[in-house]
């Protein structure tokens, strides 16, 4: 008898080692972190695989809401207020459920980011719906997973890729229009010995062919100090212009200013000269 409670007690004191024992999950957690200019977007999903099934119009069906992967509903944050397909979407972190179709499916940015699946689902906290085109991937995709094909300082296109299918939407972060209603406040603040804030607003204003602004910060940045940099600015504006004889002018006079520690770029600036007067 108290040999069978022995055995007993040392079976009952086994249970929490058992019940503390892990295993993987089939749909294993995955993260994917795209920054678009100066905004950063995670989508935080659980990645389920075909093995063989039938995906769309089968084990994912038609017209009902999905919490897109498996497991946890999928999530996806904005470190800035952003545009999907066109509408607005305000900062933060959303659950991100679809209604998939043969020909459209519904992408739902919910507020209730913590929720398993789509069961407890509520439309009423809705932040945002937008409808996509689902199309042909061109290649097989085993697990379900999250890319970024094409990417700008603006603007994203995601894509969910499952099966033989993905569905793609579009992230606009505003990024140049943010920089510039940034780079004007900078300027307008920047104390009177500052020529360093309006060339880097001079400059950001060059690379995006916004040359009205860019123009005026570069004057700005010039009547308080002439640099190698913000005259080899000017420069380039000239030759873009049409008028490489002055850019010439402007360039050679920004050799005249270098420092020790603008040896790469006064390098880079005779190479310009040299093909600007061929």
């Amino acid at each position: 008898m108290k040999k069978t409670l022995l055995i007993s007690a040392l079976a009952i004191a086994a249970l929490p080692a058992l019940a503390q024992l892990k295993t993987p999950r089939p749909s294993q957690k995955s993260s994917f972190t795209q920054t678009i200019g100066l905004t950063d977007v995670t989508i935080t999903y659980s990645r389920p695989g075909v093995k063989g099934r039938k995906i769309w119009g089968g084990l994912v069906p038609y017209g009902q809401v999905w919490r897109t992967g498996a497991n946890e509903a999928t999530t996806i944050s904005f470190s800035d207020d952003v545009t999907i397909n066109g509408k607005d979407l305000p900062k933060g972190t959303y659950s991100l459920h679809t209604i998939p179709g043969a020909d459209e499916w519904t992408l739902i940015f919910n507020k209730v980011a913590d929720q398993w699946g789509s069961y407890s689902y509520d439309e009423k906290q809705d932040a945002l719906r937008v409808t996509t085109k689902p199309r042909p991937a061109l290649e097989k995709h085993e697990w379900l997973t999250f890319e970024a094909p094409e990417l700008s300082a603006d603007q994203a296109t995601f894509v969910l890729q499952w099966d033989q299918l993905e569905v793609p939407f579009t992230i606009n972060a505003h990024t140049t229009s943010r920089v510039m209603s940034a780079a004007a406040a900078a300027v307008a603040a920047a104390t009177p010995d500052d020529w360093s804030t309006p060339l880097q607003a001079a400059s950001f204003a060059y690379d995006n062919k916004l040359n009205a602004e860019g123009a005026k910060w570069l004057d700005a940045s010039l009547k308080t100090k002439e640099t190698i940099r913000n005259l080899w600015l000017k420069a380039r504006v000239q030759a873009e212009s049409g008028n490489k004889a002055e850019a010439i002018k402007t360039a050679e006079r920004a050799l005249t200013l270098k420092t020790d520690k603008d040896a790469a770029l006064a390098g880079e600036i005779v190479k310009q000269i040299d093909s600007w007067k061929k």
